[in-house]
């Protein structure tokens, strides 16, 4: 008889399931990372593991619009929002 192949690859394989597990957050540090063309929000825990992010790019904005403080407004926004909701 042959032998059944192995999945190799698969998604599940070497991953716990308490990955995605909502943590109780006391304390987080929020990073901004401003440049002329994009703005990065990253909001980590005190032991520096990110609990979320949010760009400029990623909030829809593209060009020259990315640069403007409204959209480094918008972004920061969306991280809290996001933590908030978790």
């Amino acid at each position: 008889k042959a032998k059944p192949i192995p999945k190799v690859g698969s998604r599940r394989n070497g991953r716990s399931s308490a990955r995605k597990s909502a943590r109780r957050i006391l304390k987080g540090v929020i990073h901004v990372q401003a440049s002329f063309n994009n703005t990065i929000v990253t909001v980590t825990d005190v032991r520096v593991r990110v609990i979320s992010w949010s760009s400029v790019g990623s909030c829809g904005f593209k060009g020259t619009r990315k640069s403007a403080p409204f959209a480094a407004q918008t972004a920061t926004g969306n991280v809290i929002q996001a933590i908030v909701e978790q």
